[in-house]
């Protein structure tokens, strides 16, 4: 749920505020100056999140005190998301933010409490949120047939990727590739999305010295700030072998970087890393070439966790594999899709 970290051993010899100073505004700026540890993305959601309550306890009660933020203000609050409409009549949060929101403000008033307890008890104790991810859609993982339709797309790549449309001017000869395209890298790319089930922002952060070829493993820094091992298969690790043997060389010659995945030396300006718009390009590309339509690559991580689950039945080994730092994430992929439901109800 929350991506908290809270240091527990910083204990205030005396309460961070005074008491002529109860906003809730300077709760907020003690809180990430003690508590919160987190990466700077994952403190700007929350920043965020903090600032969406407050704006709601401004204008039902006309202040952000911290004695007005009782259990009943916590559950209007809760109502309100969930009863907000756009212009279209559709909702304008969805459960999974929502979710996201009230896990925030839970171990953020937990702090609080722990701290200076509310007069009217811990105003998050008997809020009851829906289940996480509950707007989870496993129907769009990818399909056995499409991850095998991409796979096999990627493996052409070396030999058709990047190629020249000119057909007319290369009628009798070979078509070139361009210089800047990285045939390999991309296939490499697309093996590792699909066999580890990696999110498209942890591939732009790998570092080559975090590969461990005994385990076949990738270990990488997540959101949140926190580390997390991938395992990969025996065809996945070749590719990322393959690439680093036949084209990563020169382009670090170029950048210096230790990423895993390098821009080209052509590139004129980067920072050694590709962008994720780079990774989602790439992607793209492949599924064009594959014919696999209305699939991105969090796709390959809700495939990954279905296959774990058909496989193994352990929602433990789904966690360990996707690095979820609740198992209520990985429940999801115990689920049954609809066609699942319908082929099992039609096979009597």
């Amino acid at each position: 749920m929350s991506q908290n970290t809270i240091r527990n051993d910083i204990v205030p010899r005396e309460p961070p505020l005074s008491e002529g100073s109860e906003s809730l505004e300077a709760w907020v700026a003690h809180y990430f100056r003690l508590a919160v540890t987190t990466s700077l993305a994952s403190q700007k959601v929350q920043r965020r999140d903090f600032a969406l309550f407050l704006r709601y306890m401004q204008t039902e009660e006309g202040h952000t005190w911290r004695v007005a933020w009782t259990p009943r203000l916590t559950r209007d609050f809760q109502r309100h998301l969930q009863g907000t409409l756009n212009e279209r009549g559709q909702r304008y949060w969805s459960d999974k933010t929502i979710v996201r929101v009230m896990a925030h403000l839970k171990t953020w008033a937990t702090w609080i409490h722990s701290l200076q307890p509310f007069p009217l008890g811990h105003p998050m104790a008997r809020i009851k949120l829906p289940a996480v991810g509950s707007s989870l859609q496993i129907e769009r993982a990818l399909t056995p047939a499409e991850r095998r339709r991409l796979l096999d797309a990627a493996d052409q790549l070396p030999l058709v990727g990047g190629r020249s449309r000119d057909r007319k001017r290369y009628r009798t000869a070979e078509r070139p590739m361009r210089k800047g395209y990285r045939p390999y890298r991309n296939r490499a790319i697309m093996y590792t999305l699909i066999e580890t089930g990696m999110r498209r922002a942890a591939i732009t952060k790998l570092n080559v010295d975090h590969l461990d070829p005994r385990r076949r493993t990738l270990r990488v820094e997540e959101k949140g700030g926190y580390s997390h091992t991938y395992a990969i298969s025996r065809e996945g690790w070749q590719a990322i072998e393959d690439y680093v043997r036949h084209e990563r060389e020169q382009d670090a010659t170029r950048w210096g970087s230790l990423a895993l995945f390098l821009p080209a030396l052509t590139v004129a300006h980067s920072t050694g890393r590709l962008a994720v718009l780079a990774i989602n390009d790439i992607w793209k590309s492949v599924c064009l070439q594959a014919q696999v339509e209305g699939k991105t690559p969090h796709s390959a991580r809700h495939a990954m966790g279905q296959h774990i689950m058909a496989k193994t039945g352990n929602i433990a080994a789904v966690q360990r594999q996707l690095g979820h730092r609740h198992a209520a994430y990985s429940m999801q992929y115990a689920r049954v899709s609809d066609q699942q439901l319908a082929n099992v109800l039609d096979d009597r």
